[in-house]
């Protein structure tokens, strides 16, 4: 395996790592490869057997835990805490990224740091889920590899602002009881049908919200920005991802905690942190600058 230095587009130089096609199946599977391509299979075994254990009112639990569950994601792991878009004070902070848990994406710490390690090194051998390797590696398939990741990558040394903070450490070592006690009391208050339906498709509902994030946005769409990336903006699939997928102008600036640039650009993210800056409650919040428009619009 060798490697060679490249500019990235900000002129500073990172490594490009050449390596053989990864053996996604036939491979030694981590304790924790095991368990999170375990949540994943009962997730979608619950939402499969949802049509055989139906009930409307599961059907509506469903989609709220999707919605309160995506929008935390998107909300506080990727905009508060990832990119520092605003800040919230930590009564409200912490509550957003423990609904975030119930999301079934990992802990803080990870998710943070993948999505940073995600920007540090988009579309290149390092990017932890790489377009350049497939529709279905940048999908789903990475998240079953923690040490392809950890290969690529290194360690989790890009999130020390969140390592030094005690609720974050804790919700690391505790991840797996939160859910399985969550998940009891579903089953406790409804029965199998609030299993299926609200575990079930709900839990679908949001995985694949943020892993189009991650494969479809940079395969298809349109590019309103000269980005040096694969990234596009899909407008159908705005709602599914709670405005997310104006994945260009994410990436065109990263800080922004608009990604729905344009009034049309559907962004429900967005319209809640600026409702809670309407309250006072989100400050510094970061938008686009004109000139930072004007460098990285495409010539007329």
């Amino acid at each position: 395996m060798g490697s060679e230095t490249k500019e990235d587009g900000s002129g500073s130089s990172r490594n490009t790592v050449h390596k053989e096609k990864r053996a996604y199946l036939f491979r030694e599977w981590t304790r924790i490869d095991v368990m999170r391509a375990s949540a994943v299979l009962t997730v979608h075994l619950l939402c499969a057997l949802a049509p055989f254990n139906y009930k409307w009112e599961a059907l509506r639990f469903g989609f709220t835990l999707a919605l309160v569950t995506g929008i935390s994601i998107t909300f506080s792991y990727h905009r508060n805490l990832t990119h520092k878009s605003f800040k919230l004070p930590k009564w409200l902070e912490y509550p957003f990224a423990y609904s975030a848990l119930f999301a079934l994406q990992g802990h803080p710490i990870d998710w943070v740091s993948t999505h940073r390690f995600h920007h540090q090194f988009t579309d290149s051998d390092r990017d932890p889920h790489s377009p350049i390797e497939g529709f279905w590696f940048s999908h789903v398939l990475w998240i079953f590899d923690t040490a392809y990741i950890r290969e690529k990558c290194g360690g989790r040394n890009n999130v020390m602002d969140l390592k030094l903070q005690w609720f974050y450490r804790f919700l690391q070592k505790t991840t797996g009881y939160h859910i399985m006690a969550f998940w009891t009391l579903v089953y406790l208050w409804g029965g199998l049908p609030y299993l299926t339906c609200g575990v079930g498709v709900g839990g679908a509902i949001g995985y694949h919200g943020t892993w189009f994030v991650n494969s479809a946005c940079h395969i298809c769409g349109s590019r309103a920005w000269n980005t040096k990336d694969t990234s596009r903006n899909v407008w159908w699939l705005a709602p599914l991802t709670m405005g997310e997928s104006w994945h260009n102008n994410h990436h065109a600036f990263e800080a922004s905690a608009r990604h729905g640039l344009e009034w049309y650009q559907l962004d429900l993210t967005w319209y809640l942190v600026l409702f809670f800056q309407t309250l006072g409650l989100a400050t510094d919040v970061k938008l686009p600058s004109e000139a930072q428009r004007r460098k990285l619009a495409f010539a007329r």
